[in-house]
């Protein structure tokens, strides 16, 4: 048996200088500047700024997004910034970063999304120019053409009385957020923070989030790309898809894709369907005991936009699967979607694959609340929406870095992963010559990642002005 080697031996001392931690945070923070994010937060907060010799607060916004998309929980957290002035510069204390929270309005709420879609514009603009077009979703082996928004809520749990926090329908206690994502990019467009009481299914919500998410969007994109919105059965109200269709009379290119419920005609039709053919699995190969048929035209879709049709799968159940009683009876899992794609634009096997892909919001949402919006930090329900903005910032301070400079497993990375190979880097900070330099670790695995996502942050084009 070969014995295990010991680790070296160490004696640990608290004198080392120059030594800073969370360096590749600072990647963030430049990129902020380099978007223009940081003074777009200036302009939409200056009116809280009470002297000039005080704290910026659209820099403070800035600090908290970077806080939290470097897996920072709470206010507290900024002291990782804050006591590494040499690299981070001076960081706003606790209480100011909490005055500035509790003074954020509705007004200066829809301030600071409109300052996070200027900076979406130049990032998106960025990238064009450096990397060319945006990332297309990959389903079935094939690209989506197009932009991707998937809708979806979650429950964020509560473990002390706060403002509008209240049962759910999961017997839990807590709020009850609802959000969208860009399936393209993981950016995330738009979050509603709501009470936990609130319906999976209401569509006013439904519109004021689709609508603040495709606010988000550029113009060149909203109106001169295809866009498509995915949703669970959440989604599939009948006035959420009337408003979908109205924006089409607006001059967006939108279509939906959602999941429709399994009503009495609806089991009805799939009993008299005919036609089933393979389902397909996410890389386009044929899925063994899974089928996908068409019902439109085989029951009464009055309320559903004109040209909805209707896409059902079945699959043979796994070990465990919750079944309804007709699933139970008829020996087969079914699901519905409802989409207004025409026919002549993919395969119905695509079309089922492309919607079974709203299943990465579930990936989106949870890594959401690692960088922010699974913890909220106040008592008051205002704070707390401020709170959502701001973590919605960080995660697309995480996606534009990714799309932006980074390449590789690192450009698909999790947060967690590029925490810990790359924002959480220990380096050291030197001063000669009026210059200031961060030194990384030469045996560091991701070191030419690093340095080398800084080199092309240092060569991005800059709004004018």
């Amino acid at each position: 048996m070969k014995a295990t080697a010991t680790r070296p031996k160490i004696t640990v001392t608290g004198d080392g200088r120059g030594v800073v931690g969370h360096a590749g945070a600072r990647l963030l923070a430049d990129l902020a500047d380099a978007t223009g994010l940081t003074s777009t937060f200036s302009r939409a907060l200056a009116g809280l700024r009470l002297r000039r010799s005080g704290h910026d607060p659209g820099r403070i916004a800035v600090d908290l997004a970077i806080t939290l998309a470097d897996g920072g929980e709470a206010i507290a957290d900024l002291a990782v910034l804050r006591d590494q002035a040499g690299l981070f510069g001076q960081v706003a204390s606790d209480p100011t970063a909490w005055r500035l929270l509790s003074q954020v309005d509705e007004t200066l709420l829809a301030g600071l999304r409109a300052a996070r879609a200027e900076a979406r514009e130049v990032a998106w603009a960025q990238r064009a120019e450096t990397r060319g077009d945006l990332p297309q979703p990959t389903v079935a082996g094939q690209s989506v053409h197009g932009l991707v928004l998937d809708i979806d809520a979650t429950i964020v749990i509560c473990h002390s009385e706060k403002e509008s926090a209240t049962r759910t329908w999961k017997k839990t206690f807590g709020y009850h957020p609802l959000l969208c994502f860009l399936d393209n990019t993981g950016e995330a467009l738009a979050g509603l923070l709501r009470e936990g009481r609130a319906g999976s299914n209401t569509t006013t919500d439904h519109i004021t989030v689709l609508d603040q998410a495709l606010a988000q969007i550029p113009d060149a994109y909203r109106h001169g790309t295809p866009i498509l919105l995915r949703s669970d059965s959440a989604g599939s109200s009948h006035g959420f898809l009337a408003h979908i269709r109205g924006l089409r009379e607006q001059h967006l290119d939108i279509r939906f894709s959602v999941g429709a419920a399994i009503t009495e005609p609806v089991r009805e039709a799939i009993r008299a369907a005919a036609g089933w053919v393979p389902a397909v699995d996410t890389g386009g190969d044929l899925r063994e005991h899974a089928e996908v048929c068409e019902i439109t035209g085989l029951f009464d879709a009055t309320g559903w936009p004109e040209g909805t049709r209707f896409l059902v799968r079945r699959e043979r159940p796994h070990p465990g699967a919750q079944l309804t009683l007709f699933d139970t009876i008829e020996g087969w899992r079914h699901q519905v979607v409802a989409t207004d794609t025409p026919p002549g634009n993919g395969s119905i096997q695509r079309l089922e694959a492309r919607h079974r892909a709203h299943a990465r919001v579930e990936d989106r949402i949870r890594n959401g609340k690692n960088t922010g919006f699974g913890r909220f930090p106040s008592r008051i329900f205002a704070i707390n929406q401020a709170w959502l903005q701001l973590a919605l910032t960080g995660i697309d301070l995480l996606a534009w870095t990714q799309n932006l400079l980074l390449d590789g497993d690192l450009a698909a990375a999790e947060p967690k992963k590029l925490r810990y190979r790359l924002l959480h880097v220990a380096a050291r900070l030197t001063r000669t010559a009026r210059r200031t330099t961060l030194a990384i670790a030469a045996g560091w695995p991701w070191t030419d990642a690093l340095t080398t996502a800084f080199s092309r942050l240092a060569v991005l084009p800059r709004p004018a002005g």
